[in-house]
């Protein structure tokens, strides 16, 4: 009897427990469902590079400015802005570009400012004759 209890105690169980495998695919599989969706929201665009540098002119130049309200300012030359609605400033704008052809025009908006508005202003700034509209940016801005 004593060898048969010695062969019972040497045979052993030999099996892996893939429990904890599992565990780990699981984990691991969850995780790669999550980040997978998040993997392909990302657009390239290749965007254009520029070396923005500040105008050269002698006079002040126009100044269109949007806030998130939708209200315009008109600055002109230099001067204080002022309220204005759009029917004004597209006749106030093409008065004064007819006599100054050359004088930048700019839109200027804040940074909480819709982006279609600010499109709506560049529209209004064109519809009133002038032939090229500038954004304006605060130097070293993101």
């Amino acid at each position: 009897m004593s060898t048969l209890a010695r062969h019972k105690r040497r045979k052993l169980k030999s099996e892996i427990n893939v429990v904890p495998y599992i565990d780990v695919m699981l984990v691991l599989l969850i995780i790669f469902m999550v980040t997978a969706p998040l993997l392909s929201l990302s657009v390239d665009v290749d965007l254009p590079k520029a070396n923005a540098r500040s105008v050269d002119s002698k006079k002040d130049p126009v100044i269109v400015t949007v806030d998130a309200e939708g209200r315009y300012f008109l600055t002109l030359e230099g001067g204080k802005a002022e309220p204005i609605d759009a029917t004004e400033l597209s006749a106030r704008l093409a008065a004064f570009v007819a006599q100054n052809k050359d004088l930048p025009v700019f839109v200027a908006a804040p940074g909480g400012v819709e982006y279609q508005k600010v499109m709506d202003t560049m529209v209004l700034v064109q519809q009133a004759g002038v032939p090229r509209v500038s954004l304006m940016s605060q130097p070293g801005g993101r």
